[in-house]
């Protein structure tokens, strides 16, 4: 079985997922962390997120060891990682990559959990089971305010929800691989919800019928 996440930043999606692939013994990936490396080279290059070939270049380049950069979750790689990931070079690079993974189930797994922002509509459309995680642009301001206030930095909730309201606009509005909610999806709103009340609902839709 695949299942397919999707849905906005801090939304709540990666630790769903992570509960969803530990409960079911499959293997997981967070399609994020993928841009976010490929942003997070760009940026030691020296180079502008906004520079096509730039962008592609380091796609092309990345490796396991990308994945391990210690500033992937700082507030600068994850916005440039909506930057990079407008990009039609970057996307096709990293394409083959997250099919193969969600075929192959590391570690002779029966599954994978892959989460992102276009899985379930371009990456993984046949996967058996579709998610859309969303909660309120004020939600999941607060959310990554905290997380990033207890990583000890300074940044004021106003930046961040500005930052949340701004990367959704480009996520949905770039020509390619838009975010959307995928045809058939179960829409899972986590404004409400803590970790264990999402668990049970996505739960219940994933043991569920089809």
């Amino acid at each position: 079985m695949i299942i397919a996440i999707d849905g906005p930043a801090a939304a709540g999606k990666g630790t769903l997922a992570k509960k969803l692939a530990e409960h079911y013994g499959f293997a997981h990936l967070d399609t994020g962390a993928l841009y976010r490396a490929v942003a997070s080279r760009v940026l030691r290059a020296g180079a502008s997120p906004d520079d096509a070939d730039a962008a592609a270049r380091e796609a092309q380049a990345l490796t396991e060891a990308d994945l391990k950069a210690e500033d992937l979750r700082s507030e600068r790689v994850s916005d440039a990682a909506s930057r990079v990931a407008t990009e039609p070079g970057v996307r096709a690079a990293l394409l083959d990559f997250q099919r193969a993974f969600a075929r192959r189930h590391p570690g002779g797994r029966s599954g994978a959990v892959v989460e992102g922002r276009d899985i379930g509509t371009v990456v993984l459309p046949d996967a058996e089971k579709k998610l859309f995680v969303t909660a309120s642009a004020e939600c999941r301001a607060e959310r990554r305010w905290k997380e990033l206030v207890s990583s000890g930095s300074a940044i004021r909730l106003e930046e961040v929800l500005k930052s949340v309201v701004e990367r959704d606009r480009r996520d949905q509005e770039r020509a390619q691989s838009s975010l959307r909610m995928a045809e058939g999806a179960f829409l899972l709103d986590t404004t409400k919800l803590d970790i264990d009340e999402a668990f049970t609902a996505a739960k219940a839709y994933i043991s569920g019928p089809n």
